[in-house]
């Protein structure tokens, strides 16, 4: 049955009953978070091989579309740390006109997995392997970042992680310290600024004077990337520190719109694409559903279509090509600021965009001082929230199939790259899950009758557990001749054709031996298959009374 056509922004029954003092909360969310998303926008265009503006405009024009369209009251979209090392991967390989393509082809199977009601799929990916590739993830985006970070003199880093350590080993004689000194005092500074303002902070506890309490809570309210932005470009420009800058790489960021440009598209570049353009809509997916589950839970406000979401993705990823744009997908630290922020509804998701298009013309000239090495710094702490390390100190806790697909998938990752560390673990997962339901499949043989072989079955009778009825068919084998085969089904909740195979050569096998087989106490399920198939008539073919007994 083909799913109906549903198409239907959560902005819509948002905006029902919508007043004054909810637009006053989302405008505040949606400004906090704008300001919020200048830095990382920059920095993850930056460290995927991407001029600053690109990472902006994706913020701009993906962020907008995905609230208008999305079917999350609070999702943020726009550029993702987890893509940065895929899209450096495909730049380096493919190009960057390649990129665009690849990306506007994931938009159009994203919208495709929400049209056809796919979104709840992605669930079914065991978080073992989400844990591996997002530590994977958060490794590779760490390691490539050392290059600003330590200053070093590289005209281009490979995409491979051991040629990117061999290439930082054969440069660390280019060692420059104040860039190394920027960067360790705005990560510093990202770790400490949330503990100023704590509870239990000298600092807090310090200033909490009566005349500057206001000025204190509008103060812990900065967020913390543009505070390091901000002073740590201001003190290299005033020193006038020998760092790279945003400027001397890229030359600054246009201070006007970017031009509309259709990307060169044919049907012999899409093919060659395929690989890329997967990894793009897979990725795109998993974390955009993913970002909307944790908002669901930090909220408390109604829960997200999945696909719905999915659409507005697809379109936000199919547009921001034709303006230069790179993948974007729903954003974890965005989304979870705007939650805290007070934000209740896409509208706070639009203020964002336009924020942040107000900040990029306004301020545009500004960002040819920012030192790389800030930008590194913030993607270094990025990177360090972005990974779940305490799940490596509790792998004992769990079992050896969850830690053979969260290393595995972590190493793949790694050593490989994401479209490997994926492929891989899905087909390891169904490999170790067929492992384990064909052991919840049991034969037990019980007393019977004179001359009557009887057995119970437990579990699912499938492909990955058919050996099993090898002990009855041994039985049959070694017993007496013309014997009376008794199945109990009582416990079989589960049979698949490759199970009913099984059932049909133990049946041929019995006949051989002059015997009978009855199968007693069969479920629902097990007796459609068994019914449908043809094989209860077989079976009341070779003895005058009833086979099965539903």
């Amino acid at each position: 049955m083909i799913p109906s056509f549903s198409f239907r922004p959560r902005l819509l029954d948002a905006l029902a009953g919508y007043d004054r003092d909810r637009f006053l909360r989302d405008l505040g969310a949606g400004i906090t978070v704008g300001v919020v998303a200048l830095p990382l926008a920059m920095a993850f265009a930056i460290a995927s091989g991407l001029p600053p503006g690109a990472g902006l405009w994706t913020a701009i024009i993906a962020g907008l579309l995905v609230a208008l369209l999305g079917g999350s009251n609070v999702q943020i979209g726009g550029p993702a740390g987890a893509f940065i090392v895929i899209v450096y991967g495909i730049i380096e390989r493919y190009g960057v006109a390649n990129l665009l393509i690849a990306t506007a082809c994931a938009g159009v199977l994203l919208f495709a997995l929400g049209l056809l009601r796919l979104g709840s799929l992605v669930r079914y990916v065991p978080v073992s392997i989400v844990v591996g590739f997002t530590n994977g993830i958060a490794v590779l985006i760490a390691v490539s970042q050392l290059k600003d970070w330590l200053g070093l003199k590289v005209e281009r880093m490979p995409a491979d992680f051991f040629a990117q350590m061999l290439v930082l080993g054969r440069n660390i004689n280019s060692f420059e310290p104040w860039a190394f000194a920027l960067g360790a005092a705005c990560l510093a500074g990202l770790f400490a600024w949330p503990r100023l303002w704590g509870a239990g902070s000298p600092v807090k506890q310090a200033l909490d004077l009566p005349g500057m309490r206001r000025a204190l809570q509008v103060t812990a309210r900065v967020p913390g990337p543009i505070v390091a932005l901000v002073t740590l470009t201001a003190l290299a420009f005033a020193l006038e520190l020998p760092v790279e800058t945003i400027g001397s790489r890229f030359g600054g960021i246009p201070a006007g719109l970017p031009a509309f440009a259709l990307p060169d598209f044919s049907w012999e570049t899409v093919k060659q694409l395929v690989a890329p353009t997967v990894t793009i809509t897979l990725l795109g997916a998993i974390e955009s559903l993913l970002c909307a589950r944790v908002a669901d839970q930090v909220s408390g406000l109604p829960r997200h279509d999945p696909n719905q979401e999915l659409m507005a993705q697809g379109v936000a990823n199919l547009v921001a090509p034709f303006f230069g744009g790179m993948p974007a997908t729903g954003t974890i630290a965005r989304t979870v600021t705007n939650i805290r922020s007070g934000g209740t509804t896409p509208v706070a998701g639009t203020v964002h965009a336009i924020t942040l298009a107000v900040l990029v013309l306004a301020a545009a000239p500004l960002a040819l001082h920012v030192p790389l090495a800030v930008l590194a710094g913030i993607l270094l702490f990025v990177a360090w929230n972005m990974g779940e390390w305490r799940e490596f100190a509790h792998l004992t806790r769990y079992s050896t199939h969850y830690r053979v697909l969260m290393l595995g998938t972590f190493f793949l990752t790694v050593v490989f790259d994401l479209t490997v560390a994926l492929q891989v673990g899905l087909l390891a997962a169904c490999g170790l899950f067929i492992r384990r339901m064909s052991s919840l499949f049991q034969v037990e043989r019980v007393a019977g009758g004179e001359g009557e072989l009887r057995f119970r079955l437990y579990g699912s009778l499938f492909f990955g557990a058919v050996a099993r009825i090898d002990t009855v068919v041994q039985a049959v084998e070694a017993g007496p001749p013309q014997p009376a085969v008794v199945l109990d089904a009582l416990q079989l909740v589960h049979l698949d054709t490759s199970g009913l195979d099984a059932l049909r050569q133990l049946h041929k096998v019995v006949l051989l031996r002059g015997g009978s087989l009855r199968l007693e106490n069969v479920q629902a399920q097990p007796f459609e298959v068994i019914d449908r198939a043809g094989f209860a008539a077989e079976l009341a073919e070779h003895r005058p009374s009833p086979e099965v007994a539903a």
